[in-house]
């Protein structure tokens, strides 16, 4: 990698997702005076799954979480103490509001004439009764930071909407895959077969993948295949759901790493219903078109007309809609499914979002 940072940097985070390891470490490497991450714990409810770096430190926060919903504040404990410890040079923050411990550490910093930069999604115009208040709040918020990394396009206009300088906000587009070095999946099936659709994701509400199921229902012959892979507590509802609508879709259960390769190789479409979820990389990566929800963002650089889908969440007809569309010419498929590819080899993936960060940092340090 050849643009490097000199200096030690430190990063928090609310907490340390497992699809985070493989960037912070490739970060790390990056860095050679070290990185070190301070995350604590999410919520029970959250079903976040941990992860455990190899290369840059971990230094583990005690979040006590405040409330629920659109008032939910995270307090972090022991943010002055890692400071103190691990003495960076630069400190990359989430620029988030509500997390109440933020505005003490870029105390600390300032004091040491050490710049703060701020990481997010962007900030939406608030709605609500509260909704002067809260962007009052996030005003100050962003104020704060010496420079701004978002995670999208949209994140980039929504910061300069806020205040923030536009000549300090950098775009480091939201990556959980590594550029793909193996060769693509070659995918063959006979006439006879209907097309073979994925989802991977945690199953709960907001995935939507009870509107998948019946969508797929309604599919024209030969109909497809349809496998979920994953968990959470939707499972047992979805399952019930599928001996009604759906029978024959096959539910895998939760897989991580190589045991996911096998399902993105035979899949032709991968569809993604709802809002989150970042295996949609994943499966551009293995030359999928994809459907996806309208989210946060990311979905706009990651998704085009080029290689695949993006419809309203919570919109059963046009979801429905888009999967007839797409299955019904499996040349296009392949063609799109090339378009997945080259954007996650060529444009977002993780040593592009390495990249984007050193630039962020040394512009500051």
């Amino acid at each position: 990698m050849s643009a490097r940072f000199r200096g030690r940097l430190g990063l928090q985070q609310r907490v340390l997702p497992g699809y985070r390891v493989p960037f912070f470490d490739m970060l790390a490497t990056a860095c050679d005076a070290g990185l070190s991450v301070f995350a604590g714990d999410s919520r029970t409810s959250e079903g976040i799954a941990a992860g455990r770096l190899q290369i840059a430190e971990q230094a583990r926060a005690r979040n006590i979480h405040v409330l629920t919903g659109p008032l939910y504040l995270c307090i972090q404990r022991g943010l002055p103490e890692w400071l103190e410890a691990w003495d960076p040079a630069v400190l990359i923050v989430e620029a988030n509001p509500r997390y109440l411990a933020t505005a003490s550490a870029v105390r600390w910093m300032h004091e040491r004439g050490r710049p703060v930069i701020g990481w997010g999604l962007g900030a939406p115009p608030p709605r609500g009764v509260l909704s002067d208040l809260w962007q009052s709040f996030r005003g100050r918020t962003l104020r704060q930071f010496d420079a701004l990394i978002a995670y999208s396009q949209r994140g980039l206009t929504e910061y300069a909407a806020a205040g923030f300088p536009a000549s300090k906000i950098f775009v480091a587009t939201n990556a959980a895959v590594a550029r793909p070095v193996a060769d693509p999946p070659s995918r063959r099936r006979a006439t006879s077969e209907g097309p073979h659709i994925l989802f991977v994701g945690r199953l709960q509400r907001r995935k939507r993948v009870d509107f998948l199921l019946r969508a797929c229902a309604e599919m024209p012959p030969p109909g497809p295949r349809l496998t979920i892979v994953g968990d959470g507590p939707e499972r047992k509802a979805l399952e019930g759901l599928a001996r009604q609508v759906f029978p024959s879709a096959e539910f895998a259960g939760t897989r991580h790493g190589e045991e996911l390769r096998p399902y993105f190789q035979r899949a032709d479409l991968f569809v993604l219903p709802g809002t989150g979820g970042l295996a949609v990389q994943e499966a551009m990566a293995n030359a999928l078109p994809v459907i996806v929800a309208k989210g946060d963002g990311t979905q706009d650089d990651l998704v085009r007309g080029e290689n695949g889908w993006q419809v309203p969440p919570d919109n059963y007809a046009a979801l429905a809609a888009a999967m007839k569309t797409a299955i019904s010419d499996t040349p296009r498929l392949r063609r799109m499914g090339q378009e997945s590819r080259r954007i996650v080899s060529e444009e977002i993936n993780v040593e592009k979002m390495v990249e984007s960060f050193i630039r962020a940092i040394r512009s500051v340090a």
